[in-house]
């Protein structure tokens, strides 16, 4: 399990997190929504090494992640799919998976990574030798999950995946975060469309201004009346 106790994180004199504690129980789907500058990506960000916390802890099964580098935190089994997509975009598809597996030496085993990326994602079998920034916007959505999926994941995270992708792209990748989990890999996801994501997630947290608000299933916050009329624009009547 993934668990954050009392997380806080600071910008200068902005406190982006204030003690926040949120819990990712293995092979689940949890979803973290909130509106813009709430604090979902610096959790994220933090998680992963990439942001310095102020205080509290992440473990991962019991191992303290806060303060190792960004190298051990991916072998640990904790990986990213960045928001904005971030493909190498001067090197192929292919180049793209394989830079996702730079951490691995077994070679069979990347060989059959990359099948198995293939396999979730035909389109990138199809275009290989393609360079990425060449892609259609949600090609590079599915090579950026693909990059992430090869270092081989206990716990991949996810960093607004729908953003800027029409509508039907969006259901195509909603499909692939439920085909990835009954494989076996934990997700953390942060999405603006909270409509999908509640329905997605098994559990969700609702974080505003830096603090925790709301949690349970993704159920009951679908349901919830304030949840529907802050994030999914609903009215109440």
């Amino acid at each position: 399990m993934l668990k954050i106790e009392n997380l806080q994180v600071a910008y200068g004199g902005i406190q982006a997190l204030r003690g926040i504690d949120l819990e990712v129980p293995d092979g689940k789907i949890v979803t973290l929504i909130g509106a813009n500058g709430a604090g979902k990506s610096t959790t994220l960000r933090t998680i992963s090494g990439l942001v310095k916390a102020k205080g509290g802890s992440v473990t991962y099964d019991g191992q303290e992640l806060l303060g190792k580098p960004i190298n051990q935190i991916l072998e640990a089994g904790i990986a990213q799919v960045p928001e904005g997509r971030r493909v190498f975009a001067n090197l192929t598809v292919l180049e793209n998976l394989k830079a996702g597996a730079y951490l691995r030496k077994d070679k069979d085993g990347i060989e059959k990574d990359i099948q198995w990326v293939y396999e979730l994602f035909p389109r990138l079998q199809e275009r290989s030798w393609q360079l990425a920034g060449t892609l259609s916007g949600g090609e590079q959505q599915m090579l950026a999950v693909g990059r992430g999926l090869m270092s081989r994941p206990k716990v991949l995270m996810m960093d607004e995946p729908s953003l800027g992708l029409a509508p039907l792209v969006v259901q195509g990748i909603f499909e692939i975060i439920r085909e990835i989990n009954r494989q076996g890999v934990t997700i953390l996801l942060i999405e603006q469309n909270a409509n999908m994501a509640l329905k997605t997630a098994d559990l969700a947290y609702v974080l505003e201004t830096g603090r925790i608000t709301m949690k349970g299933t993704g159920a009951e916050l679908l349901a919830d009346e304030s949840v529907k009329e802050a994030y999914l624009g609903k009215k109440r009547t």
